[in-house]
Formats: structure tokens, C-alpha cells, sequence
């Protein structure tokens, strides 16, 4: 690459700044079970851990800078929250693989909550996810 050639810079920013649009309008339409958990975990709710919604994780993919929005991010404990609707039944195959880049490449953990298990029983769902991170 030249020292004059910006268009690493311009297509890592290109892609920030994509994420970043695209994290910004799946906060504006969240479905009702994030908004359940975002408001059990919201202003370190949850045991004092802050808690980051719809917030983009950035990875390499074949020099290629790529991201994942994550449903709900916490730093301090590594952690991703998947809350999962119906479509994740029919992209297990692309789940498995986003979840394994993020583990392994990201070292980050992610657990996946079912929309069902969140609406019908958000202090199950806490008590799970409290129980992991215990450990």
C-alpha cells in the first residue's frame, strides 16, 4: 500500500460508520422481549454491570474488517446476550458460525435467550443469566 493510498481509511470508516446506522436503527425498532430485558439490565440494573443495546462488534474476516450488532453487549464481563425470535430457527447454521467467530476471535462469551422464555419469564431468564456469570 502507498503512503498516499487512503482507501484502507476510507473503507474502514465506510464500514463504522454502516455499522453504526445500522446499530442506531435496530435501537429505534427493537421487538417487545429486548425491550423487556434492556429494561431489567438498562442503567446497571443488573447487578451493577452496564449493559449496551443493539451495539456493533467489529472482526476480521480475510483482512476484510467485518461486524455482528449484538443484541446486548457487556465488556466487563465479556459477555453478548442474544435474545432470539423465530428467524434464528431457520439461520442456526449462520448463528453457529457468528457465535464461533465471536467466542474465538472476539473471546467473548454469548448465551441465547428464546423471545418466548423472555416474555413469559424475565426473572428465570435473569436468574440463568446471573448463575453464568457467577461461575
Amino acid at each position: 500500500m502507498a503512503l498516499n493510498d487512503h482507501s484502507y481509511l476510507v473503507d474502514k470508516m465506510t464500514v463504522k460508520r454502516r455499522a453504526m446506522t445500522m446499530a442506531r436503527e435496530l435501537r429505534k425498532h427493537m421487538t417487545l422481549a429486548e425491550i423487556v430485558f434492556w429494561n431489567e439490565v438498562k442503567n446497571r440494573k443488573f447487578y451493577g454491570f452496564k449493559f449496551l443495546r443493539q451495539h456493533p462488534i467489529f472482526y476480521d474476516f480475510w483482512g476484510k474488517k467485518k461486524f455482528f450488532i449484538a443484541d446486548f453487549f457487556c465488556k466487563d464481563l465479556s459477555l453478548i446476550v442474544e435474545i432470539d425470535g423465530g428467524i434464528h430457527e431457520q439461520q442456526k447454521e449462520y448463528d453457529e458460525h457468528r457465535t464461533e467467530i465471536l467466542e474465538v476471535q472476539k473471546e467473548l462469551n454469548v448465551i441465547r435467550f428464546k423471545n418466548e422464555e423472555v416474555l413469559s419469564n424475565i426473572n428465570g431468564v435473569l436468574k440463568k443469566l446471573r448463575k453464568i456469570i457467577a461461575n
